[in-house]
């Protein structure tokens, strides 16, 4: 059975994530090395690991594009990647172990990417 493409989009509510101090070295050795760990777990599953998006951006429509940050998000899209898997629930798993995904406010929203 061949394996198909979702789109993550990481989502987070606006200030929940802000951390009150910079963490120490121990705790930022500590989240990558949990990062790396789920890396490695699902490389398989990993087609591209996306990164942070910019707090700026634009809506383009046929009449013409609004200029971002956009007013009253009650969300914002943080990130995106992409992954393989052979169903939904595979994809959901991958996603569940992500590291990201135990930050306070946080989800990801998984939708597979149709061929025509």
């Amino acid at each position: 059975m061949s394996k198909k493409k979702y789109l993550c989009v990481q989502r987070g509510v606006p200030g929940s994530c802000e951390s009150p101090s910079t963490p120490s070295p121990a705790e930022m050795e500590a989240m990558y090395s949990k990062f790396n760990a789920w890396k490695e777990k699902f490389n398989d599953n990993l087609l591209d690991l996306g990164g942070p998006l910019a707090s700026d951006g634009c809506v383009v429509r046929a009449d013409g594009a609004i200029d971002g940050p956009f007013i009253e998000a009650k969300e914002i899209i943080g990130g995106y990647m992409i992954i393989t898997a052979a169903n939904m629930d595979e994809a959901m798993a991958v996603v569940k172990e992500s590291p990201g995904i135990g930050m306070p406010g946080s989800s990801v929203e998984v939708r597979e990417i149709t061929m025509p």
